[in-house]
């Protein structure tokens, strides 16, 4: 029963949210303002994505949703042909 009440309390904070920048700091997340500007759209939609497909059930696995959505967003705008690292990735674990 807990674990209901876990998630559902996490998805009204998720949805209280009316921007990114608010779940990015809720969640403890650096990031880069300009990043956010210009790819506002599809960190969002690829964050709203994850919490469909996860299902999180606390703080940190929501967390772990919004690192692997703004992971995603930054790794999709390298040159896929190079070994390029994600720089100014704040949150990004492969490095």
């Amino acid at each position: 029963m807990s674990n209901s009440n876990d998630h559902n309390a996490l998805m009204e904070t998720i949805a209280s949210f009316t921007s990114i920048e608010q779940a990015l700091d809720y969640f403890e997340i650096g990031y880069d303002s300009r990043f956010i500007a210009a790819n506002r759209t599809e960190l969002v939609k690829r964050f709203n994505g994850y919490l469909i497909m996860a299902k999180p059930d606390c703080w940190f696995s929501g967390r772990r949703a919004l690192k692997n959505a703004y992971c995603k967003v930054q790794r999709s705008l390298l040159d896929r042909h190079t070994r390029s690292a994600c720089r100014g990735c704040t949150s990004c674990q492969r490095r």
